[in-house]
């Protein structure tokens, strides 16, 4: 018997679909139902109780899943124990992240990892927030990296780093020559949203719920790249992760005001599955994103005066 059969029995049971636990082994339906119609006639009774609405794991099926647990997680370990032994650093290291963070913070993360690592084939996947904790638990990527993370069946969560939001608006907009400003000064102004769904609007909503602010709503993007398209097309304001915006800050075409008060850190977290082995390509990503991230975390705590200049220096009144 190979280990491979106790992963799609375990697959099964997660899924509690034929199809789905056949997606993620790469096999088909019926070869998931013939391995587990041979795991049932070798040892002699029925695993999972098979109906066209109901799916249900017996008893005995219990007791199975719970062995095969032991024997994918001793298996992944084993590997992951010769491949330190071997001091090999190498293979496929798939990332999910949100977009955000792979565009505007992770790149020389990545840069760094290539020349250090040139036999890792580093894979980077943009999701949407909710996407990378499924990709991360269907094993569909090894790693994902997002903003306010959430603790979630399955998964493990580790802090990263915090980036800091800002107040963005075109450079004509009539908040454009502040340097910093209090979330009441945004009370009223026109205002591009993320969807309500992602994690970051969230945390927005209850920083403005917080601060007595209401803005003008005037269309919700899914991603930070159409989130400030917006705010030039529609000469609005948002607010987002500073990072995002340098090259349109640093083009003249946006200027990031910063937000004074409790509300400016974004924290970032890396995650992973929970019984997943961790294997050396991605102990040195992790390794990697979480050794700078004191010096990320200290450069989102800017004094007011410090902060003026760099956000949109043509504009600053004095």
């Amino acid at each position: 018997m190979h280990v491979e059969t106790f992963q799609v029995f375990c697959d099964l049971v997660d899924t509690s679909s034929f199809s789905e636990a056949g997606a993620r082994n790469g096999i088909s339906q019926s070869a998931v139902s013939q391995q587990i119609r041979a795991l049932e006639d070798r040892y002699n009774v029925i695993l999972v109780e098979r109906g066209r609405k109901n799916f249900a794991v017996t008893p005995e099926g219990d007791v199975f899943l719970r062995a095969s647990r032991h024997i994918v997680d001793a298996y992944n370990k084993l590997d992951e124990e010769l491949g330190n032994m071997r001091h090999v650093i190498a293979g496929p290291l798939r990332i999910a992240t949100v977009y955000s963070i792979g565009f505007h913070e992770l790149p020389p993360y990545l840069e760094e990892y290539r020349r250090r690592f040139p036999d890792v084939d580093l894979q980077v996947q943009y999701r949407r927030s909710n996407q990378v904790y499924i990709d991360i638990f269907d094993n569909r990527a090894d790693l994902g990296l997002v903003a306010y993370p959430q603790d979630r069946k399955g998964v493990e969560i580790e802090p990263a780093w915090s980036d800091r939001l800002v107040v963005i608006c075109p450079a004509e907009h009539p908040l454009a020559k502040k340097g910093n400003i209090s979330l009441k000064a945004i009370n009223g102004y026109r205002f591009i949203s993320f969807e309500p769904d992602l994690p970051t609007r969230k945390a927005i909503d209850t920083m403005l719920s917080q601060a007595g602010v209401t803005v003008k709503e005037v269309v919700e993007f899914d991603n930070i790249e159409t989130v400030k398209r917006g705010v030039m097309v529609e000469n609005a304001i948002s607010i987002v992760p500073s990072k995002s915006v340098a090259e349109e800050v640093e083009a003249g075409t946006l200027c990031r005001i910063a937000i004074r008060g409790p509300y400016a850190k974004r924290p970032l977290g890396i995650v992973r599955r929970r019984s997943r082995a961790i294997t050396p390509a991605m102990r040195e990503m992790i390794s990697l994103l979480k050794e700078n991230s004191g010096t990320a975390q200290d450069k989102t705590e800017y004094a007011e005066e410090d902060i003026d200049s760099e956000l949109c220096p043509a504009l600053v009144e004095p």
